[in-house]
């Protein structure tokens, strides 16, 4: 069976609206920002792809370790009809899921959704094509504005996968996962994967790593900006910076200007003074008992927590109420 063809709810116009919201908040604000999802234009993806392979970085590995050992149980648990995965990326991990409910049977529709038309019309054809019983319909949307979207009736299982609810502050944490309950039924289950907390000297070296990857990929936001909106961000001009906050048992990462500078973005001319730090990402670290504890407000119910055999990541199974 071959892919549907993308349902798309999310124009080039719109993410170049946005991106120019971003910018001229974030870059306007007192203690200068920029979202992470600007980090994914083409080559952003591929550096994101190198990170999951290096050693410092053990998320995805942990996640996949996870989702290898339980992936029969997820199925039998769930009976998912139709499975849907937020943020879907290649669906390199999904696959694990796919074949534990392909060989258990009654899995009818894979719907992945993610902003990039591209990456998504890859991999709903190569999943469409490993996958032939199987009726796939992509999504090209934003999981923060679209889960009205979704596809209704059967019992569904939401993947969120790879810690990126870690991306969200608390507070949008909590909007997202109220949106995702409103777009569920009771009885639809959520599988969503967190990064734990752990010895800062483990999470830090995941995003600084000895190749510079991770550096490449933070700078990469600076010529997203530059290309699409004509700014003229010096990358190289910036260091990265990984810093593990305590407090909020959080790791952010930020781009440190080496020296003063002045950009021009828009019609706005930003500056920096030297050492002045641009924040481009928070990555959460979570304990099981606050997990849980986010979830049952928004009202799922935690099911089932598994972590990998090190304990470094976190795979939970939630129930809508």
């Amino acid at each position: 069976m071959s892919a549907e063809p993308l349902e798309i709810h999310l124009e080039e116009q719109d993410l170049g609206r946005s991106l120019r919201e971003d910018v001229r908040t974030g870059l306007t604000a007192e203690e200068k920002w920029l979202p992470p999802k600007w980090f994914y234009d083409a080559r952003g993806s591929e550096l994101f792809e190198e990170i999951t392979r290096l050693p410092e970085y053990y998320p995805t590995r942990a996640e996949r370790a996870v989702l290898a050992e339980r992936a029969a149980t997820i199925a039998e648990l769930t009976g998912a009809k139709t499975l849907i995965e937020l943020g879907s990326g290649s669906s390199e991990k999904t696959r694990l899921l796919l074949d534990a409910f392909t060989r258990r049977g009654g899995l009818g529709t894979f719907v992945p959704l993610d902003v990039s038309v591209s990456a998504l019309r890859q991999s709903t054809a190569e999943i469409a094509a490993d996958y032939p019983g199987l009726r796939v319909r992509g999504i090209v949307g934003d999981f923060t504005r679209h889960l009205e979207r979704l596809p209704t009736g059967g019992r569904r299982l939401v993947l969120f996968l790879g810690g990126t609810i870690g991306n969200l502050l608390p507070a949008e944490r909590a909007r997202f996962l109220a949106a995702m309950r409103a777009a569920l039924e009771p009885g639809d289950w959520l599988l969503i994967g967190t990064d734990l907390v752990k010895d800062p000297a483990v999470v830090v070296p995941a995003y600084d790593d000895a190749a510079g990857v991770t550096a490449e990929f933070n700078r990469n936001v600076l010529r997203v900006v530059n290309r699409e909106l004509g700014a003229d961000f010096d990358p190289d001009g910036f260091a990265h910076v990984a810093l593990w906050d305590a407090e909020r048992e959080w790791i952010e990462m930020r781009l440190r200007a080496r020296r003063p500078m002045r950009v021009r973005v828009l019609d706005l001319t930003v500056t920096f003074a030297e050492g002045e730090e641009l924040r481009t990402e928070v990555s959460a670290k979570f304990r099981p008992e606050g997990v849980a504890a986010e979830l049952g407000a928004a009202r799922f119910a935690a099911h089932d927590f598994w972590t990998d055999p090190d304990g470094l990541f976190g795979v939970t199974l939630a129930r809508a109420e």
